[in-house]
């Protein structure tokens, strides 16, 4: 959204995402730029934090990856929870008394009473973990759960529009 917003210089993006960057832009008019440019990359629902990337400089747009990664982030926010994307890999991180733990791969996590959490809820479109599922997080308040979920898509569909809009095979 940045990038297609005119937020973040193109220049650093590999050729495959400034085409589908620049492609968005020019079919936006500019209220919807304005509207992207105004989302704010943190904001706090109850006691999660999301952002795409990284909480600790969420303007780098950093990936979590590795368990050095996540642990490294707890820092950076305040609240129970932390929801990011942007590495398209489900995975888990969580910090409390009895030590870290990184949890990659889907998840089905009782959130503990005093710990921490990452959670990577993954994404829909270039899995990175060769499953072609939709994956996203369901976080259940009341029960006090995170869940990862994956559900099939027409991708084929998906990929026609794609190359039938001009965009990059890749």
């Amino acid at each position: 959204e940045h990038g297609v917003a005119g937020l973040l210089a193109l220049d650093w993006f590999n050729p495959h995402a400034r085409a589908a960057a620049e492609w968005t832009r020019e079919r936006l008019d500019d209220d919807h730029r304005t509207y992207l440019a105004g989302l704010p990359l943190v904001t706090v629902v109850g006691d999660a934090t999301l952002v795409h990337a990284s909480p600790d400089r969420p303007d780098e747009w950093e990936y979590l990856v590795t368990a050095q990664d996540g642990f490294d982030a707890f820092s950076a926010f305040a609240t129970r929870l932390c929801f990011v994307g942007h590495s398209h890999l489900v995975s888990a991180w969580s910090l409390g008394s009895t030590g870290p733990e990184h949890l990659p791969g889907p998840i089905d996590l009782a959130l503990e009473r005093g710990r921490r959490y990452i959670v990577n809820v993954g994404s829909v479109g270039q899995p990175r973990d060769r499953d072609p599922r939709a994956a996203y997080a369901i976080w259940d308040t009341e029960r006090g759960t995170v869940a990862s979920r994956r559900v099939v898509y027409d991708i084929r569909t998906a990929a026609t529009k794609i190359l039938r809009g001009g965009l990059p095979r890749f």
